[in-house]
């Protein structure tokens, strides 16, 4: 990790000054270094949002997309060219509201990228609405009798449906951050992180009261087992407990029957189909 700061450009940073999301860059880039990945060979692929301005400041082959629109975009470039390092970067907003739904056949597709979602449980782009993960009852800028809805459990999800690395992660730990984005990252598969980024700005509670309750998940923690995992996934008030939740034997990733069964280059690599060939593929839809 002695040289994180090589991942790092002179792009001009948006965030408040303090904000977390400094954190989680300076994780983010210290994990790379010990990956010993080029940034010519990483692919960071985001939505809206502050956390999803993050690829702007990182060496790296990046793309924005719309709001929501992040893991799709990464699905493809993941199956497409298997050699890059694809990670999804963004925040609860983008990747579970907007983005829900892909999120949702991203876990069935298993493809074989990180995401690592900054989770503030508000929407501190546009001035602190609430979010999927919003405590029910809490006031935020619009909701001001406190939400209405119940939070969504996106690593509850996560389990529920078979993705094999579920992980919580803090901001304010940007060591501990790092080990899990160097797990996650290494985990064949989509791996899920996501990381407890309180904003200072709009949230109601300061940094303090989430360093007063979150704890480091302990050798009595099973990650192999899924209820467990599931369990620790409910937890939020009191306790919030951070580290690898759930592992699990990885499983085929999206895109690799294609190169088993059809070529073992991966589709970036091959060359465009001409009309003849299109032309069979067409036939063979005929009756």
């Amino acid at each position: 990790m002695a040289d994180a700061d090589r991942f790092r450009t002179d792009a001009e940073v948006q965030w408040c000054p303090g904000c977390p999301n400094f954190s989680i860059l300076k994780a983010f880039c210290s994990a790379l270094e010990r990956l010993e990945v080029e940034p010519h060979r990483l692919c960071l692929v985001s939505g809206i949002g502050q956390a999803a301005k993050l690829p702007h400041y990182v060496k790296a082959n990046f793309f924005n997309g719309l709001h929501g629109r992040a893991l799709p975009v990464a699905t493809a470039i993941a199956a497409a060219n298997p050699g890059l390092t694809t990670v999804v970067v963004s925040g609860e907003g983008d990747c579970y509201g907007e983005g829900g739904n892909h999120f949702l056949h991203a876990l069935r597709r298993n493809p074989n990228l990180t995401m690592v979602v900054h989770d503030n449980r508000i929407y501190a782009l546009t001035k602190g609405q609430g979010s999927p993960t919003t405590p029910r009852g809490e006031p935020r800028s619009i909701q001001f009798q406190g939400t209405e809805a119940d939070p969504l459990n996106p690593l509850g999800i996560a389990v529920l449906h078979g993705c094999t690395f579920v992980a919580r992660g803090f901001a304010a730990d940007p060591d501990h951050l790092t080990d899990l984005l160097v797990q996650a990252i290494q985990h064949p598969g989509f791996s899920v992180v996501d990381v407890i980024q309180p904003c200072i700005t709009w949230d109601r509670h300061p940094v303090g009261w989430y360093k007063e309750r979150v704890v480091k998940l302990g050798a009595d923690h099973d990650p192999g087992n899924p209820e467990a995992a599931l369990a620790r996934t409910r937890e939020w008030g009191d306790r919030l407990p951070i580290g690898v939740l759930y592992r699990a034997n990885p499983r085929p990733t999206f895109g690799s029957r294609f190169r088993e069964e059809i070529s073992d280059r991966p589709l970036a690599e091959l060359p465009p189909l001409g009309a003849e060939a299109i032309g069979e593929i067409f036939e063979g839809f005929r009756p």
